[in-house]
């Protein structure tokens, strides 16, 4: 288990040697003591990709060049998909299930989608005529995509490998060189990705990867080497990634939080229905920025459907996250969990009935919390307005189509929504009034990797997904030609 910075091609050490501990979620025991890079590491770590952006071979590379070793980059990950698998399991929390077939297997699909969609990639050109200097010109418009140069990408603790992948294939893929800073919380698979690109060829300079503490990705998104900054978390950190990137104004992206609704209106297949709001909020133990965490159904099938909602509680398999037959497991932290519990505990002294359901008793061990429905919460409970980032989820009635479209657009977040219909009109209807950057209509987060992804209000700043990508990771350049042969007519 590699623990340590990498910088220029080599794993190194952090200036002062200084560590940080990370912890295993199912056990509450010291996983790894991890290298914590300080404004120094950052310094280096710039210093090095931006040598690698203006003087080395990669920005200079064709589309299909750099897509081959983007390609053997992803074959490590597919080749390693059950190492990194159980590495992420243990740095997370999640069941080893899917961590291997769905975040590592999506990490390998991350850099693979966006090198071909790079090899793909044209250029604009437009043709015409004007007059110049008392001659007649034929003109040619072309848009260049230039690489923007050095990329931060500043990743969450929730699905490291798959969230830092989702910047770095399109950030690399468009000829930039990057930082990767992890969180302090679940480092391990991130920094694994060191010796991947090394095995791939990947030409020094081209990934360098800090894990370390919050000081350490400020000075990353302040630091003037830096050109673009692509950032996953909260919004509270966002606003302050902003706010320094506008120093030097630089070109930034924020995925952030989330408050989705699940809209169930009495005409939804219902046993489906609720099988699909209970994957949208309790996979990952609701630690996920889509979370399904609000549920608003139709007051006259409310109680039944609760009834199924917890009837899938029943079927969640809790335990150790490295068991193949594990399908929930511990939150990322005691202070997290503690957090979690706050919100449960406040909205249960307000008088809203905890409903729960699940099978067997928790762990003695690990940071493990139960799956929890509120129901009877009050609209201005934090729990109802605020994003948990666990398993709660919360229970809200309405009457009609318009009363359930006003309490989806309530509160402050839009990134994702789910509508539970099988009117087809209604369904579209429905999805057009709601307020976010995504809708599921019967389903939970299907994809297509070219379609955009991100949040509007306080959920984001931009997209990512597809051609979205490659444009926030690129710089628009015009040239504007014109024909020698007219000038020289001329």
């Amino acid at each position: 288990m590699e623990t340590r910075l990498f910088i220029d091609g080599r794993y190194e050490s952090a200036s002062g040697d200084a560590r940080f501990t990370d912890l295993e979620p199912a056990t509450e025991a010291t996983l790894a003591e991890v290298a914590s890079a300080d404004t120094r590491d950052v310094d280096r770590a710039v210093a090095a990709a931006r040598r690698a952006a203006d003087h080395g071979p990669w920005p200079r590379m064709s589309a299909e060049a750099r897509g081959k070793i983007l390609g053997r980059l992803a074959d490590e990950i597919e080749k390693h998909a059950r190492e990194l698998g159980t590495l992420e399991a243990r740095d997370v929390g999640k069941p080893i299930s899917e961590c291997v077939n769905h975040d590592i297997a999506r990490g390998a699909r991350n850099i693979r989608f966006f090198a071909a969609l790079a090899e793909t990639w044209t250029q604009e050109a437009s043709f015409g005529a004007a007059k110049f200097l008392g001659a007649d010109l034929r003109l040619a418009n072309l848009t260049a995509r230039a690489p923007l140069g050095v990329g931060a990408i500043i990743i969450p603790w929730n699905s490291p490998l798959m969230l830092g992948t989702w910047n770095l294939g399109p950030c690399l893929a468009a000829g930039n060189t990057c930082v990767l800073k992890p969180s302090e919380l679940a480092p391990l698979t991130s920094i694994a990705l060191g010796e991947s690109a090394n095995a791939a060829g990947l030409p020094p300079g081209v990934l360098n990867i800090l894990p370390g503490l919050g000081a350490a990705g400020a000075a990353l998104v302040g630091h003037p080497g830096v050109d673009g900054v692509a950032f996953t978390g909260g919004v509270a950190t966002g606003r302050r990634v902003m706010a320094a990137a506008a120093e030097s104004l630089k070109r930034v992206t924020l995925e952030l939080g989330g408050k989705s609704p699940n809209l169930v209106f009495a005409d939804a297949d219902l046993k489906r229905s609720a099988a699909g709001v209970a994957r949208s909020i309790f996979r990952s133990q609701g630690q996920s920025c889509v979370a399904g965490s609000r549920l608003l159904v139709e007051r006259k099938i409310a109680d039944d459907f609760i009834a199924l909602v917890i009837a899938e509680i029943g079927q969640l398999r809790i335990g150790d996250p490295l068991d193949d037959k594990t399908d929930y497991g511990p939150l990322i932290s005691a202070a997290h969990r503690e957090r979690v519990d706050g919100f449960v505990s406040e909205a249960r002294a307000a008088g809203a009935e905890v409903l729960g359901g699940m099978r067997g008793a928790l762990p003695a061990r690990g940071f493990y919390y139960p799956p929890i429905v509120l129901d009877r919460v009050r609209p201005e409970s934090r729990a109802v307005c605020e994003e948990i980032f666990g398993p709660v989820l919360t229970v809200e009635r309405f009457d009609h189509e318009d009363e359930a479209i006003a309490l989806a657009n309530a509160g402050r977040y839009g990134l994702a929504a789910y509508v539970w219909t099988m009117n087809g009109e209604r369904a579209l209807r429905v999805a057009d009034r709601i307020r976010t950057g995504m809708v599921w209509v019967n389903s939970f987060f299907l994809r297509d990797l070219r379609t955009p992804f991100g949040g509007a209000r306080q959920s984001g700043l931009g997209r990512q997904g597809g051609r979205h990508s490659l444009e926030f990771w690129t710089e628009a350049k015009l040239i504007c030609m014109t024909y020698p042969e007219d000038n020289a007519n001329g």
